[in-house]
């Protein structure tokens, strides 16, 4: 049997994927190495979500490869831009995620060990309820390693929350390269079932975070997603739905599946049912078919829906895309809109964890932070930190009511109430 290391990069999807990975080659038997050089083989899971994250896997495949006798490459940057870690002179096997552990196994029949739980990082388990989207944005390098939706059974995806709460488990964390149109490619969307049967069926003190929904496929089951949201506690009142832009010009220009309405009706959708919920949200600044009146469009949908977590990334052109196609903005140009868009984020985010000071909350104990601080998230999924968490008598796992004591950047500080 063989040794493993394993690196991820990228999103909770990625990290889904890696946690697949890892499960079968637990199942046959292999176990993992304290690090590359103790490995019989390393594992890449690569990012290509920009060029610059490009580069930076193409250096660490590169380290990577001198410290392992076996380097195996997957994830989205091996399944759309494979050809670069041979140019560069890697030695790699570049293959799909579903290669990984027969490549790994290298023949041997799969010899099950004892240690085959679901694997969970601390109390966090990762469950991805399906691979690929719906979506054919002009900019997007990943659906082209992702494909089309493939959407198991919901019946198999409560199994395997079940399998992970029972393994540990208090957060579950649904990701997928976009939750929305989970089921879709077996008829209508299932995700408010999905959840709703997690959240019902599944025994055990445990939360669910829902990861990256695109809005238009949230848009159409909004109201029966947001009344599943309001109907079970174990969810946390948090929803990302990347807009992208306050443009319907841009929006069109990017091949998005909504526009700005359908983007303002969900927000509207969700505030009518939850009181207190978290809006995260993605902008992309300096698209090529941007004009200034496109940006201000976005500053003013920032300013207007105020979401608690926002991304912003400058645009970047992926090989093979159509948006490649398109010439480009000025580098200062999108570097100044990016700016805008950011300086005004941190002051929205600041102003939402400002007004939190002297409240109480009830949180969940995720994960540890920096020094002997611990990570919270409370029922919106906002981020608070207890410092000095020993001293208190906190860890990881507990859950607890505190007080939220001062404002940070992009969370709070709190103590024990």
């Amino acid at each position: 049997m063989a040794s493993y290391h394993i690196e991820t990069y990228g999103c909770t999807s990625n990290v889904g994927e890696s946690r697949q990975i890892e499960r079968a080659l637990r199942d046959g038997g292999h176990h993992p190495a304290g690090s590359p050089a103790a490995a019989d083989v390393a594992i890449l899971n690569t990012c290509t979500v920009i060029e610059t994250t490009a580069d930076k896997m193409l250096r660490r495949a590169a380290t990577l490869a001198e410290q392992t006798s076996d380097l195996i490459i997957t994830g989205c940057m091996a399944l759309t831009e494979g050809e670069r870690f041979a140019e560069a002179g890697i030695d790699a096997q570049v293959l799909h995620w579903d290669e990984v552990p027969t490549a790994v196994r290298n023949g041997e029949c799969p010899t099950t060990t004892p240690d085959t739980e679901p694997i969970i990082d601390g109390v966090i388990g990762i469950l991805p309820i399906a691979r690929g989207c719906m979506s054919n944005c002009s900019y997007c390098i990943t659906k082209f390693a992702t494909g089309r939706i493939d959407s198991p059974p919901v019946a198999e995806n409560v199994e395997r929350a079940r399998a992970l709460v029972d393994a540990g488990a208090r957060e579950l964390r649904i990701t997928g390269q976009d939750t929305g149109v989970y089921g879709w490619d077996r008829g209508r969307r299932r995700l408010p079932e999905l959840l709703e049967r997690i959240c019902t069926e599944v025994d055990g003190d445990f939360r669910v975070r829902v990861g990256m929904a695109n809005p238009g496929g949230v848009h159409g089951i909004a109201e029966e997603l947001a009344a599943v949201f309001a109907a079970q506690p174990k969810l946390y009142n948090f929803l990302h739905i990347p807009v992208q832009s306050g443009s319907d010009a841009v929006l069109a220009a990017m091949r998005r599946q909504h526009r700005v309405a359908q983007f303002r009706e969900i927000v509207d959708i969700f505030d009518a049912h939850l009181p207190t919920w978290t809006l995260s949200t993605d902008f992309i600044a300096g698209f090529p078919t941007e004009t200034e009146a496109d940006h201000t469009a976005s500053m003013r949908l920032l300013e207007e829906v105020a979401p608690t977590k926002t991304n912003v990334t400058r645009f970047s052109k992926r090989p093979g895309t159509a948006a490649a196609e398109l010439k480009g903005l000025g580098g200062q140009t999108k570097k100044d809109r990016s700016r805008a868009l950011s300086a005004r984020v941190r002051e929205l985010t600041a102003a939402r964890y400002e007004a939190m000071v002297g409240t109480e909350r009830e949180v969940l104990v995720v994960e540890p932070g920096t020094g002997r601080s611990v990570k919270c998230r409370d029922d919106a999924y906002r981020q608070l930190i207890i410092q000095d968490a020993a001293d208190a008598g906190v860890t990881i796992g507990d859950r607890l009511t505190v007080e939220v004591t001062a404002p940070g950047p992009v969370y709070a500080f709190c103590e024990p109430a």
